[in-house]
Order: structure tokens, then sequence, then C-alpha cells
């Protein structure tokens, strides 16, 4: 199994940097997938331009071929926090290769996850209750109205950014896999 981790949106200052996405990067190392971490268009020194998630898309499955490549025959992660979650989980849905979701700080406030309804891979979903993207109640709903498997993690008094509880997001990735979800 490898993981690719995306980040959060590039306008507001996202990049493979973010603390969330190094946390989920490195939980998933410690466990010994490989992981993938990489800019979005126009983020940090990658070139190009910030595309409203459409062209985001694309560089998704540029990099799930890239994994795919370099790791053939497995299985793969996708997992992403807060824009990389909508745009990362919308490829990974429908990508073959892609076995497991990941959504870390789902902005479900002002982002459509309804196109994760019919899909049945397993999905872990790990929220800080006083994110200010994601409404406890629109994640419990989102949660709710999902084909199974569905997990999903609430970080007690973590903010979007998980703020000094980065240690529960690690807990929650690991618990997960070591029950056999992943």
């Amino acid at each position: 199994m490898a993981a690719l981790v995306c980040h959060p949106h590039p306008l507001y200052g996202g990049t493979m940097h973010n603390k969330v996405v190094f946390q989920a990067a490195k939980s998933f190392h410690r466990l010994g997938l490989p992981v993938l971490r990489f800019n979005f268009r126009g983020a940090g020194l990658s070139e190009g331009e910030h595309d409203r998630g459409r062209g985001e898309l694309e560089d998704v499955r540029t990099a799930l071929g890239f994994l795919a490549r370099e790791f053939p025959g497995r299985p793969l992660v996708l997992a992403g926090f807060s824009f990389g979650a909508w745009v990362g989980l919308r490829v990974g849905a429908e990508d073959e290769q892609v076995t497991r979701l990941v959504g870390l700080g789902i902005p479900v406030n002002d982002s459509d996850f309804s196109y994760l309804r019919e899909r049945t891979k397993p999905k872990l979903f790990i929220v800080g209750t006083a994110d200010q993207f994601a409404d406890r109640d629109r994640v419990q709903a989102l949660a709710d109205s999902l084909s199974p498997p569905t997990n999903l993690v609430f970080v007690e008094g973590a903010d979007h950014f998980f703020t000094g509880k980065l240690a529960q997001v690690d807990r929650a990735i690991t618990e997960w896999i070591a029950e056999g979800r992943l």
C-alpha cells in the first residue's frame, strides 16, 4: 500500500508543508507506507496557477499515476486536508487503484462532498469539534448519508488546523490501520 496526501487551499497559504499534511504523511510513513506529498499547481515552487479545483483534479491524477508507477500493484490510500480533501477525495473516489479515503478537516460548510455518497470504499474522516469550516452536525449528516464503511473521528476542542491536537490525528490514522480498516 502507498499513500498520497493533498494539501489545503493554496490561495490561503496551503502547501505540502502544512503541519496537518506533514502529520498525516508522517503517520503513514511510520506505519511502513511509502508516501507522496506534492504542491498543487501554483503552490510553493510548482508551476501554473490555481484553477479553483478544476486543474487541481488533474494534479491529483498525475500524483496518483506517479505512485502507481513507482509502486505497481500496491493499493493506494488518498488522504487530503481541507481543500485537499475536497479535490483529492473526488479523484480518489473514482480511481480504481485507490482503495481507501481519508478526509482531514473536511470543509463541509462551503463544499459539496455528495460525490462520496455511492462510494463503498472505506472512508475515515477526522474533524475538530471547533473547526470553523466543518460544523459538527453537517459532518455527522454527511457521514450518515454515505455508503459504508465510513469511520468518523471528532477531535474534541480542535480547530480546523488541529492546533495542539496533531497527536490525536496520528492516533486516529494509526488506530484505523491497526483495526484493519485500511
